[in-house]
């Protein structure tokens, strides 16, 4: 009997410590997987900032309901962001606007996405709107692209097409495929 106490014991020892080796080995592992959700460095409401460029001049005016940088990968998410783009002469022609939008300060390029609207701000300006779901603008080159449906009002005229290229310095535009248009003169 003694025999058998013995091997029972020795059984439920060596099973106690496998069982505990690898409750170890699990834990290392799920420490090491466990993805770090990563936070913002700083977050601010009703933002109002202005960015200027090497020369001094204003490059850009953002405002934003909502906004949270995060240093480790320097990418700025917006909630309602309102954009003030400075092309090359230094004046506000642009403003733009969307639900949503993210600054990538490595890229230096801005995504908007839902209910992308860019308004001219002269008023004199014959394109007066432009709208689209989602458009990523390069800051430093000042180029806007765009894959989605664009819809573009003006005096007198409106114009749908799938996909943008606009250059805002040199203020012209591209639609890039399915094309349709109206002209009234006014």
């Amino acid at each position: 009997m003694n025999r058998i106490t013995l091997g029972i014991v020795a059984f439920f020892g060596l099973a106690f410590m496998l069982y505990w080796q690898t409750q170890i080995k699990r834990s290392e592992i799920d420490a090491v997987k466990i993805p770090s959700t990563e936070r913002p460095d700083f977050i601010a409401d009703n933002l109002r900032t202005t960015e200027y460029n090497q020369q001094g001049f204003v490059a850009s005016r953002v405002s934003a309901e909502h906004m949270e940088h995060y240093a480790s990968s320097d990418i700025t998410h917006f909630s309602k962001p309102v954009y003030l783009i400075y092309p090359e002469n230094g004046k506000a022609q642009w403003q733009l606007s969307a639900d949503r939008g993210q600054l990538n300060k490595n890229t230096s390029k801005v995504i908007l996405e839902n209910n992308v609207v860019i308004d001219a701000i002269d008023i004199e300006e014959p394109l007066q709107s432009l709208s689209t779901q989602a458009v990523t603008v390069d800051l430093t080159t000042m180029i806007g692209t765009s894959q989605e449906m664009v819809y573009i009002t003006g005096k007198g005229f409106m114009i749908q097409g799938l996909g943008l290229h606009a250059d805002l310095n040199s203020q012209k535009l591209s639609l890039l495929s399915q094309i349709e248009g109206t002209y009234e003169p006014y």
